[in-house]
């Protein structure tokens, strides 16, 4: 995704980091079948995120627009909205939320674990659900997902040592007393052994700065990325398996229409092709079609109106085009 976005700063010579997200629908299709750990939740939760945010950008902000251009139109239901499975695993006593609650208490183990997420989310949050059994040769799953890709099972041994990853504190002294500015300015507010006590212990009211989970790490940089992106203006690209033999010149229609159907790409041509999705600000539309009709133009002072000259001299169909407030 927003491949096209930063290659065109390239083209440009915009200094400009390439954000490579690594993610594909496919690589969450192959997981349906097997139990996943923590590091394929989080990496699923940001495909979900990710695909939440195309969503919105496709097809809720491209319906507002209409609205606030005062052109008519009934608002389409396009059925994915994936907020229940963002809430479940975000919100506050969602999994990650009772993951990081789970690390820091001692005799926590994966058995309690399991329990809080059964009690807290089976039967009560739709996108969380029992596991299916497993195929012989995969350990059985704890509990399952409902992502936007399909049912993904996750067992979850391990988790609570894999969140606390705990840096032993001689290794952070020596990082922050090293030669490597870029290691210096990482572990500059991490706690060593020559920290002052008071600072580790950190109050009552906050977390102390050396129990910082995997957890909540990911979500801040998570959170920050979809800031980031939110400030954007985004070219989305679709990247699509033809089939999983990975041989030339074989299309297996099925799993193309699975790919398209879960991506959103279907129901944005369908958005399209009912709405209007290309548009122009009114002086730089007289600017560029201007020509179609001059003297018609120069004639006309108000800008909708110089647009609907435009629009009657090239002879276009009045179904095929709107005039909104600002915007043709």
């Amino acid at each position: 995704m927003f491949v096209l976005e930063q290659e065109e700063y390239q083209r440009e010579g915009i200094e400009w980091t390439f954000i490579d997200f690594g993610m594909d629908l496919q690589q969450c299709i192959e997981l349906i079948e097997k139990n996943n750990g923590f590091n394929q939740l989080c990496i699923n939760f940001t495909n979900e995120r990710l695909q939440q945010f195309f969503n919105h950008y496709m097809f809720i902000l491209e319906q507002e627009e209409y609205e606030r251009e005062g052109i008519q139109w009934t608002f389409i239901d396009f059925g994915l909205d994936l907020q229940p499975t963002i809430d479940l695993i975000e919100k506050p006593m969602g999994i990650l939320s009772i993951l990081e609650e789970e690390s820091m208490f001692p005799k926590a183990t994966d058995q309690t674990f399991a329990e809080k997420l059964m009690t807290n989310h089976l039967g009560k949050s739709a996108p969380f659900m029992k596991p299916r059994p497993p195929k012989p040769g995969i350990p059985a799953g704890h509990f399952a997902i409902g992502h936007y890709a399909g049912v993904v099972s996750y067992n979850i041994s391990g988790w609570l040592e894999k969140n606390k990853d705990p840096l032993n504190d001689t290794v952070v002294d020596q990082f922050k007393k090293g030669s490597n500015a870029l290691m210096v300015e990482i572990f500059a507010d991490h706690p060593g052994q020559s920290a002052d006590p008071a600072a580790a212990k950190g109050g009552r009211g906050k977390k102390g700065a050396g129990f910082a989970t995997v957890s909540s790490s990911y979500k801040e940089q998570l959170n920050n990325l979809m800031t980031t992106l939110k400030s954007t203006q985004p070219h989305f690209v679709r990247c699509i398996i033809p089939n999983e033999m990975k041989t030339a010149g074989v299309v297996d229609a099925h799993l193309v229409m699975h790919q398209l159907t879960c991506n959103g790409v279907l129901e944005g041509i369908r958005i399209c092709r009912k709405g209007f999705p290309n548009r122009m600000m009114y002086p730089d539309f007289k600017l560029r079609y201007m020509i179609l009709n001059p003297k018609g133009v120069e004639a006309e002072k108000d800008l909708k109106k110089t647009a609907q000259v435009i629009m009657d001299a090239a002879g276009l169909d009045s179904e095929l085009y709107r005039l909104g407030n600002t915007k043709a």
